[in-house]
């Protein structure tokens, strides 16, 4: 059997069934594969020398092999949306697709079976014969949402790396990017009718190296945004490879580098808004947006230019945040204790509700979706937005309950900052331990959901926080291997966690770390960090334990 990831529903290729020879083949695009026929004659034909010209009428080929594409809507009847089929005889290759996405995924299990080779972007052995062996393999996806968050914020990733970490969800059958783009220590997007977002706000003096607890402190500025051109590259760049990028601007919380930038944001009453600077430190900030109708505006017009960036086709969900917001500011203030008054709302929770609810009714105004993390549950939750469970289960598990979607990525699963193994070589080792094998066994849906509730889960994600990332490398270290295996928990029809063949997938691994390579992934290898991928001597906040499953 083929060391596919993620394993597909059913493949079968037998032993003594025979191989495919690809010399230089031929491209039989049918029509609607035009993105996947320019996907393979870029990447695979890159990888192997071939230039994969489409068959001329009339004219013979004397035996040389096809590669048909062709789109099959009926497949989704029995497999659903995103499914294919790959059919490999000794003269031809055929890829059938659902849809675009479908027959994009076919193509990615291709270039699996190709070898590690067919991942690189030029021939390394120029002369080598291409096999396959003869089979067949019927796939499609449990879930329709399978995502990687990763957070820019806290530690820029130029332009290039975004559009990398695309192809490296998509080889994984992956299909949501969720960009965190606003944060205290960094805003990354810009945003033309308000320039000092970027002027000020993408730019801090200095960063703590490691955990807040560390002494240590790297001197150099750090910052970078996205030009709205560089955004729209990155969406159309996505879209090219059938996966949706979800935005994130932050509310209430999250929110000094905007305050910064422009003070009248905050809660000038009670602090110095116009002596803040972007962070410079992690964790919870204490400055929060002013809960005031010109605060409404602002961001209103940040949402605005956003939606021009992120065409509802692509992007059909805004994410609001609206985690970790401190009501500290709001019970000192006049200001905002007197919006209490005037809205009629519960407290300074009923504050964060009414800041959620405004921009679910503006987004969905719009033909847009509102989601944000499990905090905005708090104080009541706006009838159209779905929920990121972040903190455990518990959100997703009542927000579904309600009739709610949900997206569920708990910290204590597939947080993919958290700490990989409980050695003392771990870099900068932040939370619980992490295995492969716990990513593995992670599963989505948790059992105490009814039936009905459980058609609420969209589907998961693995979030990857910077704060201890300050490079691309540091993210690869963090995020792989185990986003393989978050990638089969929410593409394969995996068994109950605990009876999961997990040395399967680890064998299956072992073709997996070759394509890695190939890639240019600095991966964690199995038996541990190589010595430049340590961080010796600054400061973590590694948890003794087991999580809890909350």
């Amino acid at each position: 059997m083929p060391e596919l990831i993620p394993e597909p529903r059913y493949a079968r290729f037998a032993p003594d069934g025979g191989e495919c020879v690809l010399d230089d083949p031929l491209l039989d695009a049918g029509p609607g594969t035009e993105g996947t026929a320019r996907w393979l004659r870029r990447e695979l034909g890159a990888a192997t020398g071939w230039g994969l010209p489409a068959p001329e009428a009339g004219r013979t080929y004397g035996g040389r092999a096809v590669i048909r594409l062709v789109l099959r809507p009926e497949l989704a009847g029995g497999a659903g949306a995103e499914s294919y089929e790959l059919h490999v005889t000794q003269g031809w290759v055929l890829l059938e697709g659902a849809d675009p996405a479908g027959l994009f995924y076919a193509a990615q299990t291709l270039r699996q079976l190709l070898g590690p080779e067919a991942h690189r972007r030029a021939p390394a052995a120029p002369d080598r014969a291409w096999r396959l062996p003869v089979g067949g393999v019927q796939d499609g996806p449990r879930f329709g949402w399978r995502g990687m968050m990763l957070d820019v914020a806290r530690h820029f990733m130029p332009k290039d790396g975004v559009l990398r970490y695309i192809d490296l969800l998509a080889a994984h059958k992956l299909n949501v990017l969720h960009l965190h783009l606003t944060d205290d220590q960094g805003w990354r997007v810009e945003i033309k009718r308000h320039p000092r977002l970027t002027q000020v706000g993408a730019w801090r003096p200095r960063s703590r190296w490691g955990h807040r607890a560390s002494p240590l402190w790297n001197e150099t500025p750090h910052g970078g945004f996205y030009t709205q051109d560089d955004i729209r590259e990155i969406v159309a760049y996505a879209a090219e490879r059938h996966v949706r990028v979800v935005p994130e601007i932050d509310v209430p919380g999250h929110s000094q580098a905007a305050i910064a930038a422009y003070p009248e944001l905050g809660n000038a009453d009670v602090v110095d808004t116009a002596a803040l600077e972007v962070w410079d430190d992690w964790g919870i900030n204490e400055n929060v947006l002013a809960p005031t109708e010109a605060v409404l505006r602002f961001y209103e017009g940040v949402f605005e230019e956003l939606l021009e960036l992120f065409p509802a086709e692509v992007s059909p969900f805004v994410h609001v945040g609206g985690d970790e917001c401190p009501k500290g500011q709001w019970r000192a203030s006049a200001l905002a204790q007197e919006r209490i008054r005037e809205l009629g709302v519960d407290g300074e929770d009923g504050l964060q509700s009414w800041f959620i609810r405004h921009f679910d009714g503006w987004l969905a105004e719009r033909g847009r979706r509102l989601i944000g993390w499990d905090e905005i549950l708090e104080g009541g939750l706006a009838p159209g937005a779905a929920v990121s469970s972040w903190r455990g289960y518990a959100g997703g598990i009542a927000a579904a309950e309600a009739g709610h979607d949900v997206v569920m990525c708990p910290e204590q699963q597939v947080y993919l900052d958290h700490r990989q193994a409980g050695g003392p070589d771990e870099p900068m080792p932040i939370g619980y331990v992490r295995t492969l094998e716990d990513v593995y066994r992670f599963e989505p849906v948790p059992p105490k959901l009814s039936a009905e509730a459980a058609s609420h889960v969209l589907g998961a994600q693995a979030n990857v926080w910077t704060e201890v990332m300050e490079n691309q490398s540091r993210v690869d270290y963090q995020v792989f291997p185990r986003l393989a295996a978050f990638a089969e928990v929410v593409w394969s029809r995996l068994p109950e966690p605990g009876d999961r063949d997990y040395a399967g997938f680890e064998a299956r691994m072992g073709a997996h770390y070759g394509r890695l390579d190939a890639l240019g992934v600095d991966y964690r290898r199995p038996d541990g960090p190589l010595p430049w991928q340590r961080r010796p001597g600054v400061l973590g906040r590694p948890i003794e334990g087991e999580p809890p499953n909350v």
